[in-house]
């Protein structure tokens, strides 16, 4: 990934994560990563969704290293 990428790559906010967060583990059964992993993996699933289950699946992997 080049440098100018990286300035133009879409983010998700905070909030938005750790809310994300909490509803996949609501609708997940409290596997909020596996639910995150699975929705990514939807070829429907629009941009801004995938950022942000991205988001979500990068926070939660950092938790539990």
């Amino acid at each position: 990934m080049s440098l100018f990428s990286r300035f133009l790559r879409p983010r998700a906010a905070e909030q938005e994560v750790r809310a994300e967060i909490w509803r996949l583990g609501s609708r997940h059964l409290g596997e909020p990563l596996k639910g995150a992993l699975s929705e990514l993996k939807d070829p429907h699933v629009s941009v801004e969704r995938a950022v942000l289950l991205r988001a979500c699946i990068h926070k939660l992997k950092a938790q539990t290293a």
